[in-house]
């Protein structure tokens, strides 16, 4: 499967994802071909340019319609009206519902009824179109994204000065990794963080993956403190250890009952976490208590730590980013005298019976969980002799 990776460490918008789709291989006269396609009368361009001595490809737009207000409706109509593979018109639409479900929000109002003001403009339409049809023309099956930086500070905008990150890109990233770092600028636009929320499966780590092509798109400005590039990874997936990133969760209780912690280690596994442990521990002024950690996926850590808050009688968190790896794996299903088993099997050769499958079948039939283990081991090494 081919995958690309949005490296978005400056941040994302539209036209680097177009540029650095276009510097990782994408056929250009296809693409400008597509954007044509859309009536708006604009022409664009492609240029080579450096960014802290990193070759980028800089792509624009100019001229066309100057209208910048666009109600959802009518981009989806021009957007439909196109020549574009039909692939390439469901992505862009479906990120102008998604940023038209975002504004309706802020401004509150119906989706319908949203004026797009700078993302109804035709270098924004063309942006969204164009990285959507770069996707296309790489064949890209699956997209990944990088934790975005956002920058900070303010811009300027059709609803006046506003804090970065803009209300409606802070509205799309609701739930994914972010951070600030770099120059007091806006470094994400909602055009960009549209493209990667709507499209992308993952937020996190680079994924196991053997690189074929890299590009990078470049900003419009060139800053002294990291190349203003978004770089995207292009290739197929590997049998490599899964490298992800995870944000570990942590609190010392000491003053709350084993029933509370017992059920609050089951809300957790139900919200989400990864994985949930409780250690005893000796703490301060020797009071034994206990250790909660929680595994979480970075875009999961707010909602749980509220959780573990609600659940327990901690006054804080210890918040921290860890590496997970994990083997490549698949699952296959197999039959047994009380039932169908998943049976989780590693690149290495190594299986293991799905434990809630078997504990599904112990509980319906009364049959003892180490039976039904044992008759899923054994129905396995049947199946692969």
């Amino acid at each position: 499967m081919k995958i690309c990776y949005l490296d978005a460490f400056s941040g994302i918008s539209g036209d680097m994802t177009v540029g650095a789709l276009l510097d990782a291989g994408a056929d250009q006269a296809a693409l400008l071909r597509s954007l044509e396609s859309l009536g708006t009368g604009a022409t664009f361009r492609v240029e080579k340019t450096l960014r802290r001595g990193i070759a980028a490809s800089k792509f624009y737009v100019e001229g066309g319609d100057h209208k910048t207000h666009r109600h959802l409706p009518h981009i989806v109509d021009l957007i439909g009206a196109a020549g574009l593979p039909g692939r390439a018109r469901e992505t862009a639409t479906a990120v102008f519902r998604l940023l038209g479900k975002a504004e309706a929000k802020i401004h509150d109002v119906v989706i319908e009824k949203v004026h797009f003001h700078e993302v109804g403009a035709v270098d924004s339409i063309c942006d969204i179109v164009g990285a959507c049809a770069a996707f296309d023309l790489l064949d890209v099956d699956e997209i990944h994204s990088s934790p975005v930086n956002v920058g900070s500070g303010t811009v300027k905008t059709e609803h006046g000065i506003l804090p970065v990150p803009a209300p409606a890109t802070a509205e799309l990233l609701t739930g994914k990794p972010v951070y600030a770092r770099g120059p007091s600028v806006e470094l994400t636009t909602p055009t960009g963080a549209a493209i990667a929320v709507a499209l992308a499966t993952e937020f996190g780590a680079l994924p196991p993956m053997q690189i074929a092509a890299t590009g990078y798109g470049a900003g419009d400005k060139d800053f002294q403190e990291h190349a203003n590039v978004l770089r995207v990874l292009i290739g197929e997936t590997s049998a490599a250890d899964e490298a992800t990133t995870v944000s570990v969760l942590e609190a010392n209780i000491d003053d709350s009952s084993p029933q509370v912690l017992g059920y609050a280690m089951e809300r957790l596994l139900e919200a989400g976490a990864l994985d949930v442990t409780l250690e005893s521990v000796l703490m301060k002024k020797n009071r034994p208590g206990t250790l909660v950690r929680v595994i979480a996926k970075p875009e999961d850590r707010e909602a749980l730590s509220q959780l573990i808050f609600a659940e327990t009688s901690t006054l804080g968190l210890r918040i921290y980013s860890a590496e997970r790896r994990v083997k490549a794996r698949h699952t296959m299903e197999v039959e047994t005298p009380h039932g169908k088993v998943r049976i989780k099997i590693a690149e290495n050769g190594s299986y293991a019976p799905e434990y809630e499958d078997c504990r599904a079948l112990a509980r319906e039939t009364g049959v003892p969980l180490k039976q039904i283990l044992a008759e899923a081991n054994l129905a396995y090494q049947k199946n692969i002799r």
